[in-house]
């Protein structure tokens, strides 16, 4: 327990023993920084060390009561999911502390204060188990953001940030709402509570269309964090306008809160209403997969197309959400750490290549692996993964994303599959086209001539990442061992309100209405267009359920359409 403690608060520590610092102290400022971000790492170690991945409780639980009439309480701890990405954190951290050291280069001590803090909210929001202290943990990962963009980013960096900022904390008002309303279903004679386990055990049973609601106020918070498409617009400008350590820390930890929100809250919460929003959500999934990957495509800004790549890839993560089956979250949680590590080290990449040139426009190099050979084989390392190359750890999140969305019985069609299937192969393409852009072909611009290869600590900040690219790709039960056990139970639990669903016919039909067979009909041939649909869902209740499901079992995919 204490592990966790320390864990959690270090890095506040770390912050507050900033502010009593000299700013003139540059180098003491960047070392302390960076000296309680591997003690918070090493100390999260101990968090792995002592983890049961056998037991589906939560581990290392604290409780604290805080405010005693309302059941708020400093409740805190960790199931295989929340330890796979606070491992995450500790490990991203040091990497961003030590890009800093070069990208920041004024006010050294507001900075590494915001950072410190960036860090200390997210952990937070990973542990929290008491609904008021999540939300207080998600607001206040918005101030360090907003100022690390708004203070030390691009040309545009106001824009950027009071975007950003107004975007998460639209969305996370719908959020506070949600809580108010399911703290006060869950309080009973008490009045309130913001007991997430208890919450748990009560939310499922909240009417189906109360359930809607409240799964649309948290799920809008977490789409927006995500982002999900049409909710993406923030994402690009504060990617290109935040420094590059911003970049890494926004891409690599800061996106995954809203995808673990999703499962969190959405799926543990509301799992009736999680099963009738699935098709709709996985659609919205497939869409950005593809509108990410085509615009990254045309990206003449290497940065630009680094951010468009994110809007694609977190899509995978969200697909394999909502395809509700063990193999499809098991992958959504390994393609959170895998985007945090393999964007991550692109934004890496594009950091070093602009301290030198001072340009992030692809026209702008070419050929330097003639000088750079160091950085030309290890950022091949990093679009391979992102490109989800097998033996790299791209390819076990989207494989295992994509089979659980073929084998989920709630979305019940191949064609989620086959859309995803195309993002893999335009991410190919433009993650080559990259880097054969920036690496390969004649070395014209005088100005590449002389570019210094990679130093030693830019060596520090690649190489670690490169390691659990490739361990991840080659061994990923070693991390996919951590959140088996509760993904089964998150499984199994929509599995059984599915069965319930089915039986009091209230399964939605929106699967049929979206990216189903009968709605791509034009693209298949006429005889598999005339073949009786094998797997039918049933109908909405309405006085003759059990006809209408007995006649629905005879209708085309054309037939099902025209009724």
């Amino acid at each position: 327990m204490a592990a966790l403690i320390l864990t959690l608060f270090l890095p506040l520590l770390g912050a507050g023993t900033i502010l009593f610092m000299n700013k003139t102290l540059r180098k003491g400022i960047q070392y302390t920084a960076l000296g309680f971000a591997l003690a918070t790492f090493v100390v999260s170690l101990f968090l792995l060390f002592g983890f049961d991945p056998a037991n589906a409780d939560f581990q290392y639980y604290i409780h604290t009561t805080w405010i005693a009439s309302l059941d708020v309480g400093f409740r805190i701890g960790i199931d295989g999911m929340s330890l796979l990405l606070v491992l995450l954190t500790t490990f991203i951290t040091p990497i961003t502390i030590l890009s800093s050291f070069q990208a920041i280069k004024d006010r050294d001590k507001l900075y590494y204060m915001m950072l410190l803090l960036l860090e200390f909210g997210m952990i937070g929001v990973f542990v929290a188990l008491d609904t008021i202290l999540f939300y207080v943990f998600w607001e206040i990962i918005l101030i360090p953001m907003y100022f690390i963009i708004g203070i030390w980013g691009g040309p545009r960096r106001i824009y950027a940030a009071i975007k950003f900022f107004l975007y998460t904390f639209i969305g996370s008002l719908l959020m506070l709402v949600a809580i108010i309303w399911i703290g006060i279903w869950g309080g009973g004679d008490a009045g309130f509570t913001a007991n997430y386990l208890t919450l748990r055990e009560i939310a499922p049973t909240i009417p189906l269309a109360i359930q809607q609601w409240l799964f649309l106020a948290f799920a809008l918070s977490f789409a927006i964090k995500v982002p999900l498409f049409p909710f993406h617009t923030w994402l690009p400008d504060a990617h290109v306008e935040a420094p590059t350590p911003g970049s890494v820390i926004l891409a690599g930890i800061l996106l995954k809160l809203g995808t673990y929100g999703l499962i969190r809250y959405n799926l543990e919460l509301f799992p009736q209403a999680s099963i009738f929003f699935a098709p709709l959500l996985s659609t919205l999934a497939v869409i950005g997969i593809i509108y990410g990957a085509l615009v990254a495509l045309v990206q003449s800004d290497v940065k630009k197309l680094v951010a468009y790549s994110s809007v694609s890839h977190l899509g995978f993560i969200v697909l394999g959400i909502f395809s509700m089956t063990t193999e499809g979250l098991q992958g959504a949680v390994i393609q959170m750490i895998n985007h945090g590590l393999s964007t991550g080290m692109l934004f890496l990449c594009v950091g070093i290549l602009y301290e030198r040139r001072h340009t992030r426009e692809l026209a702008e190099y070419g050929g330097i692996v003639t000088v750079m050979p160091k950085f030309a084989v290890l950022l091949g390392f990093a679009v391979f993964a992102s490109a989800g190359l097998p033996g790299l750890n791209g390819f076990v999140g989207e494989f295992l994303t994509m089979l659980g969305a073929y084998q989920s019985p709630i979305l019940g069609t191949w064609t989620y599959v086959a859309f995803a299937a195309l993002g893999v192969i335009l991410a190919a393409a433009y993650l080559l086209r990259m880097y054969n852009g920036v690496i390969f072909g004649p070395n014209l611009n005088p100005k590449n001539h002389a570019l210094p290869d990679l130093t030693k600590l830019e060596l520090w900040q690649l190489v670690p990442v490169t390691v659990f690219l490739v361990w991840i790709g080659i061994y990923p039960s070693t991390f996919l061992q951590l959140s088996e056990t509760n993904m089964r139970l998150v499984s199994s639990k929509i599995e059984a309100a599915h069965q319930q669903m089915s039986q009091e016919h209230r399964v939605s039909p929106t699967n049929q209405l979206l990216l189903s067979p009968a709605s791509l009909s034009f693209l298949l041939p006429q005889e598999i267009k005339n073949m009786p649909k094998q797997n039918q869902r049933a109908l909405p209740e309405n006085g003759n359920g059990a006809a209408q499901q007995q006649a629905q079992q005879q209708m085309s995919d054309e037939e099902w359409m025209q009724e």
